[in-house]
């Protein structure tokens, strides 16, 4: 049976024997929503490499006591990935964190696109991010990663054009391109960026400030922004260590 898993800080650091408290949201919802009880075996994770086996030895009303049983940390695997996403409408930008985080992305940078249909202004700059970074953290435990995705603060394209000057390799995705992601030499790369466009499609002028990046395609069809870049992140992971 597949093993419970809860997100918990207080897991950094922690060896076999610890004794542990998941309180908070997370305890919360192991102790009334998923109603865990003592004897139970759960895995408490920090979101940053370390996950432990516990076996539960208290349940709260909205908390749980935990024996650590076994301790593991995983090095984050290069080539580490960016997924810049163009806001989608509607609830397709929830749905596009939760499939990049299943695939293992490092991070997840929502973009302000030019033609962005969606666009995220004062409070909902805030409420944006929020439902995006909570979409990622159950995403992570239904995944069972070690590692949570950074969801950064919304970017232009002036932040964009940063990230691709910074990574090895950067993609834009474009159905117009003649370069096919599958022709991509992954040789030595250690830092990948897939820039996702909006539902309008990127403009000319950011295609033009992303001079560093390949233009490429995935394939004869049209995907939606808000699966494209899981596509194309799946491609290329399977070329690599990570998925080996």
């Amino acid at each position: 049976m597949t093993l419970p898993v809860f997100l918990a800080g207080a897991v950094t650091g922690a060896s076999s024997g610890d004794v542990l408290v998941l309180d908070g949201d997370e305890g919360r919802h192991a102790a009334t929503v998923k109603r865990i009880r003592a004897g139970e075996t759960i895995v408490l994770s920090d979101g940053a490499g370390t996950t432990a086996t516990c076996s539960v030895t208290e349940a709260a009303k909205s908390s749980l006591t935990v024996v650590v049983d076994e301790c593991r940390f995983a090095e984050r695997a290069e080539p580490i990935v960016t997924v810049v996403q163009a806001i989608p409408k509607g609830d397709r930008g929830e749905l596009a964190v939760e499939v990049l985080t299943e695939v293992d992305v490092d991070r997840i940078v929502p973009w302000a696109a030019s033609r962005s249909v969606a666009v995220w202004r004062g409070d909902r700059i805030g409420k944006g991010l929020a439902k995006w970074r909570a979409t990622a953290r159950e995403s992570t435990k239904q995944a069972r990663r070690s590692w949570l995705p950074e969801i950064t603060d919304l970017a232009g394209t002036a932040e964009v054009v940063a990230l691709v000057e910074a990574a090895d390799l950067a993609v834009v995705l474009h159905e117009d391109a003649d370069l096919p992601l599958a022709d991509l030499d992954l040789v030595g790369v250690t830092s990948i960026v897939v820039i996702v466009g909006p539902e309008g499609g990127i403009s000319d002028d950011e295609l033009e400030a992303f001079s560093g990046a390949r233009v490429v395609k995935l394939g004869p069809s049209v995907l939606r922004t808000s699966t494209a870049g899981v596509a194309a992140v799946a491609a290329l992971l399977s070329r690599t260590d990570r998925w080996r």
